[in-house]
């Protein structure tokens, strides 16, 4: 299974995104602010994940108690996840789902969060390997 993640508004303090799932599009998502980091020192829970393809696996998350997808092998982060939020200010690193139809956010995101998992968890029950890829 392939998840896509297509940065499309980077701002000064968020990112807003389009999330594809195998081609279709599923919802928006929010992240922190893109920082090259070979350029830019990362400042911890203000800075999104670099661009790339990681491994992605259905996990019980330690933090919020319940399966949530998690990246694999992200450089300098660690505990990525896919969980719902609504600003940058819930994300610290990690990719929220959602609707983009207020500036800055994304609604709806515990709806996009359990449909998101559900999916998933469903392709790993089935032992199909997962990936996202983020531009």
């Amino acid at each position: 299974m392939e998840l896509l993640l297509k940065r499309i508004a980077p701002r000064a303090d968020y990112t807003i995104g389009k999330l594809y799932i195998d081609g279709q599009y599923w919802c928006d998502t929010l992240e922190d602010r893109v920082r090259d980091l070979t350029e830019e020192k990362k400042i911890p829970g203000q800075t999104a994940i670099p661009a790339g393809t990681y491994d992605v696996v259905v996990n019980i998350s330690p933090k919020f108690k319940r399966l949530l997808p998690r990246l694999l092998r992200v450089p300098h982060f660690e505990g990525i996840l896919i969980h719902r939020g609504n600003t940058a200010a819930d994300s610290a690193g990690c990719i929220l789902p959602g609707e983009n139809k207020a500036v800055g956010k994304v609604l709806n995101s515990t709806h996009w969060e359990k449909r998101i998992t559900e999916h998933l968890l469903e392709a790993q029950g089935k032992n199909k390997d997962i990936r996202i890829t983020v531009v």
